[in-house]
């Protein structure tokens, strides 16, 4: 392989004077993915630890997944929804019986799916609840991330989202997350639903005290309210359950979908619920051109089909479990915390060491890919199909950045 040394440069430049500054991408340039690796426009492997933000939580280019996008390629890839076609009844019944549901309305990326809901939960709260019209309002919980639209940065409690984006969307009340007394306070005759991610994992991977969940279907149950589930992030075997609400035996009213809906190959994602809630929508009040579109669909068939064996779930359960092993001895010695659930860990960075970012950096040099945020934290969140002792690689790089780091 001829390697040009010089690439990469012209590739980062050509972006960042071609595109719009909403991200802060690390100085590598990918042009192939297979399996748990990527490889840069210089030849050089990575170990990929953020798999896309879990969208990728089966492997670059997984062979199954792949095979049915390239089969549905040859026969039909669009009709919109103002005509039937053979792969979105297959895909909703597929995907609704998995969440042991009713309904499924697709849609395409999570912020997407996030809206839906929002809407679904205000109209069911005029129609079925009985709350007065122009009214509902729903509860969320400080430090979430549910997307960057309007109506979902007007209930974020980040800075960087919401400054000089205004005016917001009214209709929300934002409470502490993992405090059901708190969310109990909030709760009032406006109240339609309760909006929550199972694990916060913008946040720094998150996970809410013990019973937490249980004591969110609780309050809904008592007070007539929709208990949303934002499992985009969470959910389809990240954390060693189909959802993360599993851990607790919690079924939400919505189960909201979406990254590794698609494999890793096209946006997908949806709200799947029960009639009597997704009922409310009618034809005309809620749509999407490309939701629910055949290549979508059968994306979305063959990860399903891979969910339902169990097998995904029990390798994050297992590889989790010596990722957390691996990480906590790092505790005291470059790392403040360490948090996770199944193969998806947040680690917090001495800031007197180096930030997040700086630590991303120098993993990159080492070979591997992770992301930061908020400052000090970095997720590891590698594909499901990675192998133990990359995953041993993986944190080996991390102590070498961290012993190098001293200030």
């Amino acid at each position: 392989m001829t390697i040009d040394t010089n690439r990469t440069d012209e590739l980062v430049s050509l972006t960042e004077s071609s595109t719009a500054h909403n991200y802060h991408p690390l100085p590598v340039v990918i042009t192939e993915g297979e399996g748990a690796w990527v490889t840069d426009v210089e030849g050089r492997r990575y170990l990929d630890c953020l798999a896309a933000y879990s969208a990728v939580n089966f492997g670059h280019r997984n062979p199954e997944i792949v095979d049915a996008v390239r089969a549905q390629l040859d026969r039909i890839t669009l009709t919109s929804r103002a005509f039937h076609h053979d792969v979105l009844g297959p895909f909703a019944r597929e995907l609704a019986d998995l969440a042991g549901k009713d309904l499924v309305l697709p849609m395409n990326t999570g912020a997407e799916a996030v809206e839906t809901a929002v809407k679904v939960a205000r109209k069911w709260g005029y129609e079925v609840k009985g709350v007065p019209e122009d009214s509902a309002t729903i509860v969320v919980a400080d430090g979430n991330f549910h997307g960057r639209t309007i109506s979902i940065v007007s209930f974020s409690t980040d800075p960087v989202a919401r400054t000089h984006f205004g005016p917001f969307t009214p209709g929300f009340t934002v409470v502490p997350y993992g405090d059901a007394p708190s969310l109990a306070d909030a709760i009032d005759e406006t109240t339609v639903a309760v909006l929550i991610e199972p694990i916060q994992g913008e946040a720094g991977v998150l996970v809410p005290p013990e019973g937490y969940l249980s004591q969110v279907r609780q309050l809904c149950d008592a007070r007539q309210l929709l208990f949303i589930a934002d499992e985009i992030q969470s959910g389809l075997g990240r954390t060693g359950a189909t959802f993360a609400c599993d851990h607790e035996d919690v079924v939400p009213d919505l189960y909201l979908l979406g990254k590794a809906l698609g494999g890793g190959v096209v946006p997908v994602s949806a709200v799947v619920g029960n009639e009597d809630v997704l009922g409310v929508i009618h034809p005309g009040e809620h749509g999407s051109t490309f939701g629910g579109n055949p290549l979508a669909c059968a994306a979305g068939r063959a990860v399903v089909g891979m969910l339902r064996t169990g097998e995904w779930q029990r390798r994050a359960t297992s590889l989790g479990a010596q990722l957390m092993e691996r990480l906590e001895p790092l505790v005291g010695h470059g790392l403040h915390a360490v948090r996770g659930r199944g193969l998806w860990a947040g680690v917090d960075i001495d800031p007197g060491l180096m930030t997040g970012r700086e630590a991303c950096e120098a993993l990159l040099a080492e070979g591997v890919l992770v992301k930061d945020t908020h400052g000090s934290t970095i997720r590891l969140a590698p594909p499901l199909v990675v192998e133990p002792e990359e995953i041993d690689l993986a944190v080996d790089a991390l102590a070498r950045v961290l012993a190098a780091g001293k200030r």
